[in-house]
């Protein structure tokens, strides 16, 4: 075999092998869960998300880079053993108590290109943003709201401060959820002091509560006994007036008559009073010998019957008829 034909097999093997590459790098697959990115001489280009069969320029042209568009979750708070890591876990509340929380963010990759290339490790950057967006909420609450009420609050705080850092630190990861999934004290010897001290104050609590009801009954009744003899008061000065524009109506109603009629308004007034003064009483006229001469129905009932003459003291009891209608005129 001459050189020549060693010169023409090389070139045939080597163009083989360069058809080889181009033909198994121009090509490649996108699966439904995956997500790739073109790198040209270093440099990516825009992301693919499309499932399906693509084509690129051959290595080392262009590359691929393949990642996965699944949530993946992140466990802030456990160790990879699932056991309890103290040295992230415990932080100080803002009113200067020591708690331990337990938080899973659940996280996407939405920017393949700068998740490869913005950061060297995104996800510690991510675990550091969760750790600093927590410690910083639980930093300015304090321990009954992080233990009690406050989970919900704290838990929206975090996932909004954790999304504004991501988009700070632009490394392609978005925040889908972010679970608070416990609170709780250090060990169970300051378990048992909070708890004393968390009685303590709703004794104080519910003592508080029974003296404001107390007072604020003993308030409404006292509100309520003012009304009433404010009421009363009203009432009674209303008669009051009631009673004086009468009598002033009486007043001038009588002036009236006794104006026209003097006389006998004088002598009605003078009547009126006898039967104010005396209503039981019986009233005789005597003629000056003692003896009755007629009985005056001054009183209401007016339908009494007149009695009988009586004998004048001293005179005869047997006088008769004719003498007592002589004696009567």
């Amino acid at each position: 075999m001459t050189l020549k034909q060693i010169y023409s097999w090389i070139a045939i093997v080597f163009g083989v092998a360069v058809l080889g590459v181009v033909g198994f790098t121009s090509w490649f697959t996108v699966d439904e869960s995956e997500q790739a990115v073109i790198v040209t001489f270093g440099h990516p280009e825009e992301g693919i998300t499309e499932p399906g069969l693509h084509f690129k320029l051959p290595w080392p042209i262009q590359e691929v880079e393949t990642l996965s568009k699944e949530t993946f979750s992140l466990d802030f708070g456990f160790g990879q053993d699932g056991s309890d890591t103290n040295e992230t876990v415990r932080m100080i509340t803002g009113d200067e108590n020591i708690v331990q929380a337990d938080l899973v963010v659940q996280w996407k990759i939405t920017q393949p290109a700068k998740y490869l290339y913005n950061s060297e490790d995104p996800e510690q950057i991510l675990f550091n943003a969760t750790s600093a967006s927590l410690r910083g909420i639980i930093g300015s609450t304090v321990i009954d709201e992080a233990l009690t009420s406050g989970k919900a609050e704290i838990e929206n705080e975090v996932r909004e401060l954790l999304v504004t850092l991501m988009d700070d630190y632009d490394i392609g990861i978005s925040i889908s959820d972010v679970k608070l999934q416990e609170v709780d004290l250090p060990n169970e010897e300051v378990r048992q002091a909070f708890t004393k001290v968390t009685d303590a104050r709703e004794t104080m609590n519910t003592k508080i509560n029974e003296a404001r009801k107390y007072e604020n009954q003993a308030v409404e009744e006292a509100l309520g006994e003012k009304d009433a003899i404010i009421s009363r008061a009203e009432g009674a000065k209303i008669a009051l007036i009631e009673r004086a524009r009468g009598d002033i109506a009486e007043f001038n109603a009588l002036y009236n008559a006794y104006t026209n009629n003097p006389n006998i308004t004088r002598q009605r007034l003078i009547i009126e009073t006898l039967e104010q003064v005396l209503p039981d009483a019986k009233v005789f006229v005597m003629n000056d010998d003692g003896n009755t001469l007629k009985y005056l129905p001054l009183t209401s009932s007016g339908n009494q019957e007149t009695p009988k003459p009586s004998a004048a003291p001293g005179s005869n009891s047997e006088t008769t008829d004719e003498e007592a209608e002589t004696n009567d005129r």
